[in-house]
């Protein structure tokens, strides 16, 4: 028997093996001369692959890929004065305790968001207390009652507060401005209380 003509798989060929396939040696080598002949199809698949590899080939990292990037130096610096360098931090107006009674809540907390850490934190912190403000621990920010709780426990209190929105969120593309919170369940655990007023 001779190979013949590549037909469709379980074709006839022209050895003459008919509808099931072929039989013995003469069938499976008919099969195996199929699947190597590419078609239209395979062509275009295999043209679209070559241009794939050779485009990655084209954009394939270098050695020079890896070295870290120089730091900016400008060409013509100009001096800065020293006033700038050597600035030991806020004004001393800022150490007086009784200037933070002045201001307006969102200075206190642009205080106590941006000044972390310090004396002027702590401060800002405790006049928020007195403006009958509490810090909620979990959520880092500051609740205050907006009217009289609805429910009170020794765990929680439950009504509407206002909070101070230091973030913001995507949906409402703004942020740094107090909302309501209608049924907010405070839970006293995640009340700071050791800041005494």
């Amino acid at each position: 028997g001779g190979f013949g003509l590549v037909g469709p798989p379980g074709g006839v060929g022209a050895a003459g093996s008919a509808g099931g396939g072929g039989g013995g040696v003469e069938g499976s080598l008919e099969h195996s001369m199929m699947q190597r002949v590419p078609v239209a199809s395979d062509r275009d698949s295999l043209s679209s692959n070559l241009a794939a590899l050779n485009q990655s080939l084209a954009n394939m990292p270098q050695a020079h890929d890896r070295e870290r990037t120089k730091q900016y130096s400008p060409r013509n610096p100009y001096p800065t004065p020293n006033v700038y360098y050597n600035a030991p931090g806020p004004s001393p107006v800022f150490e007086d305790p009784a200037i933070y009674e002045h201001f307006h809540t969102d200075t206190l907390f642009f205080i106590f968001y941006y000044m972390q850490g310090t004396y002027q934190q702590y401060l800002a912190a405790r006049e928020l207390k007195k403006q009958s403000w509490r810090f909620h621990k979990k959520y880092k920010t500051w609740f205050q009652r907006h009217e009289e709780p609805k429910i009170t426990t020794d765990e929680y209190e439950q009504g509407t507060y206002v909070y101070f929105d230091y973030q913001g969120t995507y949906e409402s593309k703004s942020g740094w401005c107090q909302r309501i919170k209608y049924e907010f369940t405070f839970e006293y655990e995640y009340l700071e209380d050791e800041l005494v007023v």
